[in-house]
């Protein structure tokens, strides 16, 4: 009989974390392509130690609720919006993230999309894709140029220092709004600023601020308003910081130039209202998504769930609080 513990991944990650695992535990793998239905999680958490989860995995305090024997939570993202983080510390679970491993990658998606709403290269390969490119004219598809101008930077934690670091690299002026200041974008020549000041003197606005009660529908109605007629907003972060509706009317009513968005609110349904907008770029949340970063991260959540079961600290804990560990 083995009685090495179980451990519960709920969707599948890079091979490098599961192997990790696997020489630890006995793992139980959702191996199909969509997310387990609330019952099956249950089942399955059923007699678990610990559990990998992604994004789509709702975790609330009902859930939890029923957990009996899991001891770590190891969510497969920076985030854990996904996570109800005060009942699973009422009911001594750990929860664990994957900072700082995706933070280049997620800047470089943020200025990917800043360039391809800047320079309209979706809108031009469409056209190109339909036949419909008739050579080059003086006039046109002209863009906007991103050398020079002004990026404002909506929470400079590691990813907003890592954009205002990619910014500075087409030179442009660095604007920056955040719980604290940033040292490393201050080296930069960044400026800390208020919200409003960023919103209106900004030619590009990113946001990478993590959700939650303060930043859910941060830009709004009122902020957009704020904004230039021609600037691009980016969003790399989640889809709740923006009010997607009335994102959709300042961009069909020409209140502000375009948008990038990676991410939405109730992913993976998209507000149809965008896809009728040529000065959007859509993107299915590939902030991370590289060969390189998703290996680090699978071997992150692995490492974070062997420590805690080993009774040992994880490299990233969220709730410091349930750190009194035995090993099972």
């Amino acid at each position: 009989m083995n009685t090495r513990p179980r451990i519960v991944i709920t969707r599948r990650i890079p091979d490098n974390g599961i192997e990790l695992l696997r020489k630890h535990f006995v793992i139980d793998v959702n191996k199909t392509e969509k997310n387990l239905s609330r019952r099956e999680l249950l089942r399955r958490l059923e007699g678990a130690f610990g559990a990998v989860t992604v994004l789509s995995d709702a975790f609330d305090r009902e859930l939890i609720g029923k957990l009996t024997t899991v001891r770590v939570i190891s969510n497969f993202a920076v985030g854990y919006n996904n996570i109800d983080i005060k009942a699973a510390t009422e009911k001594g679970i750990v929860v664990t993230n994957t900072p700082g491993v995706l933070t280049e990658a997620t800047a470089d998606m943020a200025i990917g999309l800043l360039l391809a709403v800047a320079r309209r290269i979706v809108e031009g390969d469409r056209m190109v894709r339909k036949g419909k490119f008739r050579g080059w004219a003086p006039l046109f598809m002209p863009g906007h140029e991103v050398s020079g101008k002004t990026i404002g930077i909506i929470g400079a934690g590691r990813i907003g220092g890592a954009v205002a670091s990619r910014a500075r690299g087409f030179g442009m002026k660095v604007l920056y709004y955040s719980r604290r200041r940033n040292a490393e974008v201050d080296s930069l020549g960044g400026e800390f600023v208020p919200l409003r000041k960023l919103l209106r003197e900004s030619d590009f606005v990113s946001l990478n601020v993590p959700l939650s009660d303060e930043t859910r529908n941060l830009i709004g109605k009122r902020e957009l308003k704020m904004m230039k007629p021609m600037a691009i907003l980016v969003n790399t972060a989640r889809g709740e910081v923006v009010d997607e509706s009335a994102l959709i009317s300042a961009l069909k009513g020409g209140k502000i130039g375009g948008a990038g968005l990676d991410v939405y609110v109730d992913e993976p349904n998209i507000n149809p209202g965008f896809f009728s907008l040529e000065n959007v770029v859509l993107a299915p949340h590939l902030g991370s998504s590289t060969l390189e970063t998703r290996a680090r991260m699978a071997e992150l959540a692995a490492l974070n769930a062997i420590a805690v079961l080993k009774g040992r600290r994880p490299p990233s804990v969220v709730n410091q609080e349930v750190m009194e560990l035995s090993e099972i």
